[in-house]
């Protein structure tokens, strides 16, 4: 298993694509459609004698484009199969189109979000500037569920769906020892490792509820996502953007805390300046943003007001949200997992 990492100056940057080389050649995600993106992916597999037409499949752990985008230009090139997760094969094979190029569902989801029209039109804009670079090329899907077996690239990947970051968000369990060209990570013991996409990610935590419009109760969803991953215990994660975690399970458990944090940060902005749209929750905790964040900041706040409406901890009133109970236990509000304590207690 070799790593190539990708540039990508839309969104976070720092795109991870795995190459697998083993019976047959495959990739898990791809990076984005921009062209010095594609010239660093196509170099990045000439670094191990491939091309995009030796490419035999390509795994995507979700359909956003800066880990999709180059999958129907690798499929034209050498007739590659793409497996994508049943809920997110219409946004890749482009029989549904993305919030981005979507003005009724912009103008539904910036309407529930309460969204001032200066800060729809910048987003829009945003949007507009961009489009061409994500679209990319539609391709062809085999498409797959929860607990499927895929075999790509001599490895035989057992798909873990992870909703929450998008619908259909799945990670790739597989066994390290049956992996060409990789040392276990956890050494001869090591029995299970896991493609995580954007599940997990070791500098910042995923965005939920404006990454995927798509996905009901995002943060309830997300969390049991987590909590999976601590229960898997696997022995290290090779997650979409930047390092290798070598715990994941504690990983897990850490952003699982941070969403705990923000959930009683939401109650404060609730308590001390009463009722509140997502646009306004997200204005009080994290301030001015700009491109991309315009869309996760408020998407954020409605998927932990969405969380706390569905548990009965606040009431909503056209955009605005009321505080009921001002004092929930917010802890059960989450999954618990054995690696709770672990945690140090800082927003993750």
């Amino acid at each position: 298993m070799k790593r190539i990492q990708l540039g990508n100056t839309v969104f976070e940057g720092e795109n991870d694509a795995y190459l697998l080389d083993g019976e047959t050649t495959a990739l898990v995600d791809t990076g984005v459609a921009l062209s010095d993106v594609r010239a660093e992916l196509e170099a990045g597999l000439a670094e191990h004698g491939y091309s995009f037409a030796d490419v035999d499949a390509v795994a995507l752990t979700h359909w956003h484009p800066d880990h999709a985008g180059l999958a129907g230009e690798i499929q034209a090139e050498g007739g590659a199969d793409v497996y994508v997760h049943a809920a997110d094969a219409p946004l890749v094979d482009g029989s549904e189109p993305p919030l981005f190029l979507d003005r009724d569902l912009q103008r539904e989801t910036f309407d529930r979000w309460g969204m001032p029209e200066p800060d729809r039109e910048r987003l829009t804009a945003f949007f507009d500037a961009v489009s061409a670079d994500l679209s990319g090329r539609p391709a062809d899907v085999t498409t797959f569920g929860d607990g499927d077996a895929i075999e790509v690239g001599g490895v035989e990947l057992e798909a873990v769906h992870l909703p929450g970051h998008t619908a259909g968000l799945t990670g790739f369990a597989f066994d390290p020892r049956a992996v060409t060209g990789h040392e276990p990570v956890g050494g001869a013991d090591a029995t299970e490792e896991l493609f995580a996409g954007d599940a997990l990610l070791p500098r910042y935590t995923p965005n939920v509820g404006g990454a995927d419009v798509r996905v009901d109760a995002p943060l309830a969803a997300y969390a049991e996502s987590l909590a999976q991953i601590v229960a898997r215990d696997f022995d290290a994660a090779h997650p979409g953007h930047r390092e290798r975690i070598d715990e994941p399970g504690l990983r897990a458990a850490t952003i699982l805390d941070h969403h705990r944090h923000r959930t009683r940060r939401v109650l404060d902005v609730l308590a001390d300046g009463g009722p509140a749209t997502a646009w306004e929750v997200s204005a009080a905790l994290f301030g001015e943003l700009s491109e991309i964040h315009v869309l996760h900041g408020p998407g954020e706040a409605f998927a932990h007001l969405d969380h706390l409406a569905d548990a009965g901890v606040v009431e909503r009133d056209g955009t605005a949200y009321r505080l009921v109970d001002p004092e929930p236990d917010v802890d059960a509000l989450f999954p618990t997992t054995p690696l709770d304590d672990a945690v140090d207690g800082s927003e993750g």
